[in-house]
């Protein structure tokens, strides 16, 4: 069963458009990264989901429930972080759960004071009092309080240093594990990467890619170093079709390689070398290319 979905899903603000036929179909247990730079109708598209906006045309669901006209039926099991947080300055970690578990009639204390602790946040600090970082890690426990079936999380890392950013990934994983859906909002490649298991790339409104990470991972370029034994041998070198000159200094020829590594070993075998180092798929620059003129899309 899909629990998000969304069939040509569109919301137009005047002339700007904000999301144009977004298409999405995630299921159950998937940490869905939902990426792409600012304005590219990443924040549009969760206001949609959870029925803060009406869309023009198109249609949104949670759980098969319309997320517009039955938006209260579908967010009692969603969690969410906004990206542009906002709590009340006289609010602590302690008075949100009384009065967030009041709100959905479940007592959170339990489990809001043991995401606390994980995530080493002081319970009667008043939110005027915060740091950007505790302000963060107190809208992660009030989405995680309550083990959502659907969690929504939009920019999430803000804020957090690198320890609490490994912790909320091991959170995410866990809940992910239990058959719980995330959607990850991010413009950062290297969240995404390291986290989900499938992304979608949004451009200007528009859907441009929705694929599993291996998939992006095999049609990304990888950097190859050549080192010859001389300049002169360097400068001799043909290089196959699918091994492109980047720069040549000395002996040392950096290529991009656009294919399977299995030709490049094969090919490299007879040639003189002295070393080869091949790198990482370059999810980057495939990133890029995506944002370039639509006839340059890869």
């Amino acid at each position: 069963m899909s629990i998000i979905c969304t069939e040509n899903l569109s919301r137009h603000y005047g002339r700007r458009v904000g999301v144009d036929a977004i298409n999405l179909d995630v299921g159950a247990g998937e940490i869905f990264g939902f990426l792409g730079p600012n304005g590219a109708g990443k924040t549009t598209t969760i206001r949609l989901l959870l029925g803060f906006l009406q869309p023009n045309c198109g249609r949104a669901s949670l759980f098969g429930l319309d997320c517009w006209r039955q938006s209260a039926l579908a967010k009692r099991d969603v969690g969410y972080l906004p990206g542009d947080l906002r709590l009340y300055p006289w609010l602590t970690a302690s008075k949100a759960l009384h009065i967030f578990g009041e709100i959905r009639g479940v007592d959170l204390r339990e489990r809001g004071y043991e995401l606390a602790e994980r995530f080493r946040l002081e319970m009667d600090v008043r939110v005027q009092k915060m740091s950007r970082g505790m302000r963060q890690k107190l809208g992660i426990i009030l989405a995680l309080a309550h083990k959502p079936k659907v969690l929504i999380l939009d920019e999430p890392t803000s804020g957090l240093d690198p320890l609490m950013q490994e912790e909320l990934t091991c959170a995410i994983r866990e809940l992910a594990a239990e058959g719980h859906t995330v959607f990850f909002s991010s413009h950062t490649l290297s969240e995404v990467e390291s986290l989900c298991d499938r992304v979608a790339i949004v451009r200007e409104g528009q859907i441009v890619a929705d694929e599993r990470l291996e998939t992006l991972r095999s049609r990304a370029l990888r950097a190859v170093e050549l080192v010859y034994s001389d300049e002169d041998t360097a400068e001799r070198v043909e290089l196959p079709s699918y091994l492109r000159l980047v720069i040549r200094y000395g002996s040392r020829c950096h290529c991009e390689l656009d294919g399977p590594t299995p030709p490049l070993v094969q090919w490299a075998a007879g040639q003189p070398l002295a070393d080869i180092t091949v790198g990482a798929p370059d999810l980057g620059s495939l990133f890029h290319k995506y944002y370039q003129s639509p006839g340059d899309l890869p």
